[in-house]
């Protein structure tokens, strides 16, 4: 190459400052997902080149990041406010909102904060939200449910009533999942230290059932059904719902890093999507495979952002999660309106018309975020509008009256 020319006047170089926490968090993350490679015979030159296509992805992706935060860091270079603050969910215990970094630690509170009104249903909700392996919280709550049943059909069976801690069932089973423990402590279970039958000298752990229980079996039988029927507590997505004036810059968008975190699950899993996608990189493919990995792509993404804009040029904006259907979207805007029966269809970037409801959105290339219009049936609007005495907007009042500026 030619030397490049020297600069008329040399200017003293800015010192560089150091990454930014976020940007070696990347930087790490992107080489622990290197590190994930198996260890064994020397790998063919296909697949070296390969990883080091891979390699170089990961690399480029931390100095975009890092790139990228420093930029938002300059405040002089007027960085654009993000289109949403965050990603909330609401707790279902208490209602609060919180942010997603905050949602496991809020709910866990709350479930502590349930011991004082109901003991037996905290423990259950522990069991069932805190042990996130469902094969063996299945084996669990059967197991349990095995318990209670025998003493309810047995009662008059002392055996029943005792159950010994050290038990290998009950070792592998229960004792080593959460909540299990406060839960036979609620339905009346106490423990105490018993000899072996047989070993007189030999003392064991056991809970034993309480005998004022024996007069209240049919809440003993409850509480397995209660047990058994559970679900994990699951806060909701806050759907953010916001109404903005007409603007131009309604196609824009600025996430946050919400929306694109990642957990250790997830960066695994986008390495060996790269991976596979280098090597079909020289392969002929087919219109039905390429359109297969590009919602593979879209599949990365947790939540999406969507603006909805009206006729009239008003944009509802709500927060999904990628893979909820396009039904959904369609339940939001109808609730949305002042007479929600009005026929509409809503039409994706490029005006095609989403008429499968059953699709989801990162299938129909709706993430992270997208610009959808509006569309009424002509026919009833133009009868809704030569009945009524005056021209009103289709949405509701209550929600016209907190209307914002897309900024």
């Amino acid at each position: 190459r030619a030397p490049k020319e020297k600069p008329k006047a040399e200017v003293a170089p800015k010192p560089r400052q150091a990454p930014t926490d976020e940007a070696q968090m990347a930087a790490a993350a992107a080489l622990a997902r290197l590190e994930l490679k198996p260890k064994g015979k020397a790998p063919s030159a296909s697949q070296e080149a390969i990883k080091s296509q891979v390699r170089k992805e990961l690399m480029a992706e931390a100095a975009a990041s890092e790139k990228g935060l420093s930029m938002e860091e300059k405040e002089e270079e007027g960085a654009a406010a993000p289109s949403v603050s965050g990603v909330y969910f609401i707790c279902p215990l208490t209602g609060d909102i919180v942010r997603k970094d905050q949602k496991e630690k809020h709910l866990r509170e709350a479930i502590q904060a349930y011991f004082s009104v109901d003991p037996v249903a905290a423990s259950i909700m522990e069991i069932h939200t805190f042990n996130k392996d469902r094969d063996k919280v299945r084996a669990c709550v059967d197991t349990m449910a095995k318990y209670l049943d025998n003493i309810y059909l047995h009662p008059e069976e002392e055996k029943y009533r005792k159950i010994k801690l050290q038990n290998k069932v009950f070792q592998e089973r229960i004792s080593c999942l959460e909540g299990t423990h406060k839960f036979f402590q609620a339905v009346g279970f106490e423990t105490k230290t018993l000899p072996v039958p047989g070993q007189e000298a030999t003392e064991e752990e056991y809970y034993v059932l309480k005998e004022e229980m024996l007069s209240r079996l049919e809440e003993l039988k409850d509480r397995k059904e209660q047990l058994l029927s559970s679900e994990p507590v699951r806060a909701q997505l806050h759907r953010q719902l916001t109404l903005f004036q007409p603007s131009p810059a309604a196609a824009r968008f600025e996430l946050p890093h919400d929306f694109f975190n990642l957990t250790a699950e997830e960066l695994r899993r986008e390495q060996r999507l790269r991976t596979e996608a280098v090597e079909k990189a020289s392969m002929l493919r087919t219109r039905a495979m390429r359109e297969k990995e590009e919602q593979r792509e879209m599949r990365k993404y947790n939540y999406t952002l969507l603006r909805v804009r009206f006729p009239d040029g008003y944009i509802l904006q709500g927060t999904f999660y990628a893979r909820e259907s396009v039904s959904v979207l369609y339940n939001f805007v109808r609730e949305a309106l002042r007479d929600d029966w009005l026929p509409f269809e809503l039409l994706g970037p490029g005006g095609l018309k989403l008429t499968d409801e059953n699709l989801a959105f990162n299938e129909c290339g709706l993430v992270p975020s997208a610009l959808l219009s509006l569309a009424w049936d002509a026919a009833v609007m133009a009868d809704v509008e030569a009945a009524a005495e005056e021209q009103r907007s289709p949405l509701r009042p209550e929600l016209l009256a907190r209307v914002q500026t897309l900024s």
